[in-house]
């Protein structure tokens, strides 16, 4: 990273570093440039994605819908309603 690309960043982030601070975050993200550029050399091929490293597996129920109760029974149980739709007290005037 250039000194110019941490002043892009720093004016996106709205701070502002000084010389010392600047100087060590360049030499902090030189180094992490280099550890990850080591990834890329990591043979994947064969290598299927790993999405948790436990052995759990989902015992969610199927997700299906179903009517339990109609609009017309909901809407006789209310206090008030009008034209098919509940009826509250206004809350702003």
């Amino acid at each position: 990273m250039t000194n110019e690309e941490l002043q892009t960043y720093e004016t996106m982030a709205k701070i502002n570093l000084d010389t010392g601070t600047r100087e060590w975050a360049l030499k902090a993200i030189s180094e992490l440039e280099k550890d990850f550029a080591q990834l890329a050399y990591i043979e994947t091929t064969n290598i299927q994605p790993l999405v948790t490293v436990l052995d759990a597996h989902d015992v969610m129920r199927e997700d299906v819908a179903m009517q339990l109760v109609t609009r017309d029974e909901l809407l006789e149980r209310a206090v008030e309603q009008y034209d098919g739709y509940f009826q509250v007290p206004k809350t702003l005037e």
